[in-house]
């Protein structure tokens, strides 16, 4: 299952990302921010406990989450553009990683670092990649949570491309995936058209 966040703000913000000219401290803030933003809808459906907390005036019942049992998964590296903006709305989320690299031959991922927290049966898990193109490395992130028992797992990705997404529905069809766009497709070196380029580049100007 997959839902577009296309809040305006998001498109607004998205619509400089996309552009070539700008530079990477400016790209650095719109992909933060863009995740604040995606963080509030993709954790609409988190529960919630009943607290009683006093006011100046009397006390009064309201409501937490308990973010101690969220975890935040950014894919190395373009998913750690992401990072920063979910645990503003979550500081007390706890952060694993998933480090893999694209071959150029193959377009498959190659694993090359993972570490990961507790996860228990109520764990609410939120992957963070950028772009989810072939969706082959979102997959593999999934497979490597639901190994170390991950369960409830949703995937945020800022552009998304028609054929990354029917791979990860495919292949896990109980994940939800938040992205705020659906592009044209894939060119022949498996990037997104018309994208925005390489994230990981664009972040960390290295290109």
């Amino acid at each position: 299952m997959h839902l577009v966040v296309d809040h305006p703000l998001i498109l607004h913000k998205l619509t400089i990302l996309r552009d070539k000219s700008t530079g990477p401290k400016e790209f650095r803030e719109l992909i933060r921010e863009i995740a604040t933003l995606m963080t509030y809808e993709a954790m609409r459906h988190l529960a919630l406990r009943k607290k009683i907390v006093q006011t100046p005036l009397e006390e009064c019942e309201g409501y937490e989450i308990n973010d101690k049992n969220i975890v935040v998964v950014p894919i190395l590296r373009a998913g750690l553009g992401m990072l920063d903006g979910v645990l503003q709305l979550v500081p007390n989320a706890s952060v694993g990683y998933a480090g893999m690299y694209r071959d150029p031959e193959t377009k498959m991922p190659v694993e090359y670092y993972v570490k990961f927290p507790a996860f228990y049966d109520d764990t609410e898990v939120f992957i963070l990649d950028p772009m989810l193109a072939t969706g082959n490395s979102a997959v593999k992130a999934i497979d490597l949570v639901k190994g170390k028992g991950g369960k409830h797992i949703t995937l945020l990705s800022v552009v998304s491309a028609p054929e990354g997404l029917k791979v990860v529905e495919l292949k896990h069809p109980d994940v939800r995936i938040l992205t705020c766009a659906i592009d044209r497709g894939l060119n022949d070196h498996a990037y997104i058209l018309p994208g925005l380029g390489d994230a990981g580049d664009r972040l960390y100007r290295t290109k």
